[in-house]
């Protein structure tokens, strides 16, 4: 009962989001200095608040760490580690979370909105500390860092997740065992991370202890998912995807294929944050901003596809959830991601919800997190795969 109380006060939490963009961190630089992906570049003391002005039982730290773009070049990224605030003797599970999208400004970063308990999933990363496991939250490529946000871009994106929870390993002060289990959660964009980071730990992190991964939401199929979202609720967010895609692949050349109205959008959003009403409302058709179609380009459609999921096979297991009423990830792209991880022998626990989007992240985590906790424990699981 506790903890469907706390998912409830979260709704709130999801549906005021703070529009001004908090301070960006300082410039993290150094990325061809050498070292590891996961070092820390640098840290220091921060506080995780679930709401304004109150306080929780953590310790926090805003960190710089090494990471790797998409097309393979070293880089900084920025993040939060968490940890509980208990006594707790012995090693503890570490949680590395992919955050659903804040916006492409650098002040929109997890990490520098923590401190002010204006970040709209911290009432759900607390869940997972009120269970004794440490939390990484990467606040991915380009926000809070240099360059532009990478916003969609797969790789990129997993390559975050798995260098947060390297990082929190490795971070002084932090205490945690790089012998202790390792889970993965990411709902929506942290979906996408989430799902990345299961396909990429056998050839990218293997070291690290993963048990398994909780992943929902999950735009797995970016062309399916920006035609659905064209004059729909998401065609802001198509929009910053496109945005984020050119980030990763300036070859791609956006600006070409956008009109004054287009590019006026694309800088306000690199200015402003989500919440989602203000960006959808700009426009509703992608033909309103683009002189041309990006989507019906042969770079375009390489681009988006390097970004789908269900090509490889997670090598832990997977809990998948999709909300049958999502109005901004199609429901069939879930269950299609399902069916190609089954087909690669992963064992994926599959849910759905009769939900839209935010109701299913809120609904589907409790459930979720039990079903982390089992395999943290090495609790066996078959999925339910047929």
């Amino acid at each position: 009962m506790r903890i469907h109380t706390t998912v409830l006060a979260a709704l709130a939490a999801l549906a005021v989001l703070a529009l001004t963009p908090a301070p960006p961190a300082a410039r993290a630089t150094g990325a061809d200095a050498g070292g590891r992906p996961g070092d820390v570049v640098s840290s220091a003391p921060t506080a995780f608040r679930t709401q304004p002005g109150v306080a929780t039982a953590t310790k926090a730290w805003r960190i710089a760490y090494r990471s790797t773009t998409a097309t393979g070049r070293p880089d900084v990224v920025s993040g939060t580690v968490i940890v509980p605030d208990d006594r707790r003797q012995g090693p503890r599970p570490l949680v590395t979370w992919g955050i659903g999208a804040v916006g492409l400004a650098d002040g929109c970063a997890v990490s520098g909105r923590f401190p002010q308990g204006t970040v709209r999933e911290a009432q759900l990363i607390h869940l997972a500390l009120r269970r004794g496991w440490a939390v990484a939250v990467t606040d991915y490529e380009g926000l809070g860092t240099p360059g532009d946000h990478t916003y969609t871009v797969g790789r990129s994106a997993g390559h975050a997740v798995l260098d947060a929870a390297r990082a929190a390993q490795r971070l002084p002060g932090a205490g945690l065992s790089p012998d202790a289990p390792v889970g993965v959660v990411g709902y929506s964009q942290g979906g996408q991370a989430a799902g990345w980071a299961a396909e990429l730990h056998a050839s990218y992190a293997p070291e690290l202890r993963l048990k398994g991964t909780v992943a929902g939401g999950v735009p797995a199929d970016l062309p399916t998912t920006l035609a659905h979202n064209d004059g729909g609720a998401g065609a802001g967010l198509a929009l910053m995807a496109l945005a984020g895609q050119d980030a990763a692949f300036p070859e791609l050349r956006l600006d070409s294929y956008l009109n004054d109205r287009g590019r006026g959008h694309v800088d306000f959003m690199k200015r402003n944050c989500v919440p989602l009403s203000t960006v959808a409302r700009l426009f509703r058709h992608r033909s309103e901003v683009t002189v041309r179609d990006p989507l019906a380009g042969p770079a375009w459609q390489l681009a988006l596809r390097e970004s789908s999921l269900g090509t490889r096979s997670p090598d832990r297991p997977v809990h998948l959830y999709q909300g049958v009423a999502d109005e901004l990830i199609p429901y069939q792209v879930g269950a299609a991601l399902r069916d190609r991880w089954c087909a690669l022998g992963a064992p994926v626990e599959w849910r759905h919800y009769p939900l839209d989007h935010v109701d299913t992240a809120l609904a589907g985590i409790p459930i979720a997190l039990d079903w982390l906790a089992a395999r943290l424990a090495d609790e066996p699981t078959r999925g339910t795969c047929a």
